[in-house]
């Protein structure tokens, strides 16, 4: 495994771990330790700047999935400081909200990082996501 990759894993690791930080004081240390400070996230569905605003972004699909946790499908791709990876979202024990089947949210994301190797940027994209959303 080259140092690149390592730098790509080891974003992601920490990405994945502000998703699945629960409380508000560890979510804000997961943020913190993921993204620069100017950081950003985009999705189909949102687009917000900071921590703070990130955070907040994260707590509303904690609120809107409770029990359910973010996990990363397959390997992470990165060149330069790029890096793709997919992830779906399901309950904790491990099974999704019918006891099988899909997930209710997948999809994919493209990371831009900072020299320091914290998240500049997330752009989102959305394979799955449940009616009304």
């Amino acid at each position: 495994m080259s140092a690149n990759t390592d730098r790509y894993e080891s974003a992601v690791a920490r990405y994945f771990e502000a998703w699945n930080a629960g409380e508000p004081e560890a979510l804000a240390k997961a943020v913190a330790a993921a993204w620069s400070v100017e950081g950003t996230y985009t999705d189909p569905l949102a687009t917000v700047t900071g921590h703070t605003e990130i955070a907040g972004l994260i707590a509303g699909a904690h609120e809107r999935f409770p029990g359910f946790a973010f996990r990363p499908l397959g390997a992470v791709d990165g060149h330069h400081d790029t890096a793709r990876f997919s992830w779906e979202l399901v309950s904790e024990d491990g099974g999704t909200p019918s006891g099988g089947g899909s997930a209710p949210v997948a999809g994919f994301d493209v990371i831009t990082l900072d020299g320091d190797g914290r998240i500049r940027s997330v752009l989102g994209f959305l394979d799955r996501v449940p009616a009304g959303a």
